[in-house]
């Protein structure tokens, strides 16, 4: 079987996957009663975008009585890795330079989440 292909995953997979990866397994009931705190989806919504996620190698079920119980094939830091090498590439050519410049000019940050980006660079310079 191929390799799914992580790197893109919509908005409405990706809340999928985060349902999944927290209960390690759900229906498609729990799947919905989750995902309906925040939006309206239908049942058959959920279910069919289950379905077309295990095709894509996604997810996989197994049965249990007369309920299909789902649960991720890829790990959230594979997802998390591939999707955001992705975005840098397409956005910005890419240089996580000019990533990390745009968001500190377009986005409201703290004094404590600048200490913790000099943290993060001090520790990543050591290494090289």
């Amino acid at each position: 079987m191929a390799v799914p292909r992580i790197n893109r995953l919509g908005d409405l997979q990706l809340k999928i996957m985060k349902v999944l990866w927290d209960s390690s397994e759900a229906t498609v009931a729990e799947v919905h009663e989750n995902l309906s705190v925040e939006a309206d989806f239908a049942y058959t919504t959920i279910a069919t975008m289950l379905r077309k996620m295990e095709a894509r190698g996604l997810v996989k079920h197994r049965a249990e009585e007369r309920k299909f119980l789902y649960r991720a094939k890829v790990k959230a830091d594979d997802v998390k890795s591939k999707m955001s090498t992705h975005f840098v590439e397409r956005m910005f050519e890419g240089s996580l330079a000019d990533m990390v410049s745009h968001l500190l000019t377009t986005h409201e940050v703290s004094r404590e989440e600048l200490d913790r980006l000099s943290q993060l660079i001090a520790e990543r310079k050591k290494k090289l």
